[in-house]
């Protein structure tokens, strides 16, 4: 029967628990009471990097107007303090800076020095020493200026965020059969034609857990397997993959069965790494399955399909389920129990061979008597 779930997931449901992880994965982790503060300006450009748009933007108009206010309060000031400004009508006497009449056109020439614009009517004359200095000065930070707020924007507009946009995982988790053994599966893909290089799966239970000396653990991560030993987590993302974690011994669903999972709280979290083909830089999308969002007893729907020449994904069934036969018990239990069928067997049969065996020397026995029989109303007649 198919069954398709939305993200809103299905119609009646308990109430949520908080996320740890937003199914668009956003982090919900807010930190307070931060009062070492001052380490975020030891590395401000990840601070600037890392900083809303309006507020970058903000920042880089900032910077360079604060620049260009500031050398143009210095010229000036060393045209106030030559005298330039009191001999404006004097043809005779030479400036520091030819038509620089004001704090105005002391602002314009500012800009015009940090921009290397260079319009022509103010200039710098060879009379004045402390201009000369403070043109070197100014030249120098502008470049730094333009190197670090130019970087971060660079870097911010390259950032492989919304790479991962069109990075999509399934809605739901689904726990199946797979080659006899319970199975937790989930499915991701990429939208994009460009892929995604060395892409690689991994995923945490997130789940508060007590010690058994009494410390409770709140958010405790425990590595859930989906293939590092075999190399199955290192993904060839061209069409969409089901990952796959195998209950066993080993895993922390070990000894959960259908109606403990729906009892239980926990939070699968799961993150998709890898380059950008076309930048190189590292993406990583990330994703969440709360306890209501794993569905026992289903499998996801096939989206791949043979066209004339090539492989058509279907998005559509990209987050379908349909229900299959699947034992409600744990994967520990129905291990047990493959055990105990298997043993049973393995019992059985020796022992229908040894019957086999008792019939075939019972056989043999009562041949030899009758045989013997025969043969004894012959001596008799002799003697």
């Amino acid at each position: 029967m198919l069954a398709t779930h939305s993200p809103g997931g299905l119609a009646e449901k308990k109430k949520r628990r908080q996320r740890y992880v937003e199914k668009g994965g956003k982090c919900n982790v807010q930190h307070g009471n931060v009062r070492e503060t001052y380490r975020y300006l030891t590395d401000i450009f990840t601070t600037l990097v890392d900083l809303k748009w309006r507020f970058s933007l903000l920042v880089f108009t900032l910077a360079y107007a604060i620049t260009w206010l500031f050398f143009g309060l210095i010229w000036w000031f060393i045209a106030y303090c030559r005298g330039d400004l009191d001999h404006l009508e004097d043809h005779t006497w030479t400036p520091c800076v030819n038509n620089l009449n004001g704090f105005v056109s002391a602002f314009l020439f500012s800009i015009e020095t940090e921009t290397t614009i260079g319009y022509g009517h103010r200039v710098i004359t060879d009379k004045c020493p402390e201009g000369i200095i403070l043109l070197l000065l100014q030249a120098i930070l502008g470049s730094m200026v333009n190197a670090f707020m130019v970087g971060c924007m660079f870097v911010k507009i390259s950032q492989p965020n919304k790479r991962a946009e069109t990075l999509v995982f399934s809605s739901h988790a689904v726990v199946s059969l797979r080659d006899d053994r319970l199975c937790l599966m989930f499915r991701v893909g990429d939208l994009r034609s460009s892929h995604i290089v060395e892409a690689s799966i991994r995923a945490k239970l997130i789940k508060s857990k007590q010690t058994q000396e009494g410390e409770f653990i709140p958010l405790n991560q425990t590595d859930i397997n989906v293939g590092f030993e075999t190399g199955d987590d290192r993904l060839f993302l061209v069409s969409p993959l089901i990952i796959s974690h195998e209950i066993n011994e080993h895993s922390p669903f070990w000894e959960v069965s259908k109606e403990q999972l729906a009892k239980d709280e926990f939070e699968i979290v799961v993150i998709l790494e890898g380059m950008v083909e076309a930048t190189g830089m590292t993406c990583q999308a990330r994703s969440s399955y709360l306890m209501d969002e794993v569905l026992w007893g289903h499998r996801f729907m096939s989206v791949l399909s043979l066209e004339d020449g090539f492989y058509e994904v279907d998005y559509n069934s990209f987050h379908q389920t349909f229900e299959v036969p699947t034992p409600s018990c744990s994967a520990k239990e129905l291990a047990e129990a493959t055990a105990r069928m298997d043993a049973h067997l393995y019992w059985s049969i020796p022992s229908r061979l040894d019957e086999k065996v008792e019939e075939g020397t019972e056989k043999e026995a009562g041949d030899k008597e009758r045989n013997g029989s025969l043969a004894n109303p012959e001596s008799e007649s002799k003697v």
